[in-house]
C-alpha cells in the first residue's frame, strides 16, 4: 500500500511563489517516477512537471523556467517538491501529487491541494 499526502498550497498574489511537498511512504520500487499535476473545475488533469527516480524531469510548457521540481528522501518517506516562482492567475488549479511505478500501469494519487494565485 501506498500513501502519498500533499502540502504546500494556499492564496497568494501574481508573482509571488510556493512550495508544494509530497511525501510517500509505503511498498514503493525504487524505480518510479513523481510528479505534479493540475486541474481546473471541469477539466482533465494535466502534467505539470514530473521527475525519475534517475533525476531526469519533465514539465509543462508554461511553467518551464518558473518552477523547479526536486526529490528527496526523509526517513523512510519519499519527497517530492515543486518550487513555483512567478506565479499567474493562470497557475490557479488544484494539484495533486502521483506516483507510477516503472514499467506499470500503477500508480498512485495524493490528495488535492489548493493554489489559488489573485492578479
Amino acid at each position: 500500500q501506498v500513501q502519498l499526502v500533499a502540502s504546500g498550497g494556499g492564496l497568494v498574489q501574481a508573482g509571488g511563489s510556493l512550495r508544494l511537498s509530497c511525501a510517500a511512504s509505503g511498498s514503493i520500487l525504487r524505480f518510479n517516477t513523481m510528479g505534479w499535476y493540475g486541474q481546473a473545475p471541469g477539466k482533465q488533469r494535466e502534467l505539470v512537471a514530473d521527475m525519475s527516480n534517475d533525476g531526469s524531469t519533465k514539465y509543462e510548457e508554461s511553467v518551464m523556467g518558473r518552477s523547479t521540481i526536486s526529490r528527496g528522501n526523509v526517513k523512510n518517506m519519499v519527497m517530492v517538491y515543486l518550487q513555483m516562482n512567478s506565479l499567474k492567475p493562470e497557475d490557479t488549479d488544484v494539484y495533486y501529487c502521483n506516483l507510477k511505478l516503472s514499467g506499470s500501469v500503477i500508480e498512485y494519487w495524493g490528495q488535492g491541494t489548493q493554489v489559488t494565485v489573485s492578479s
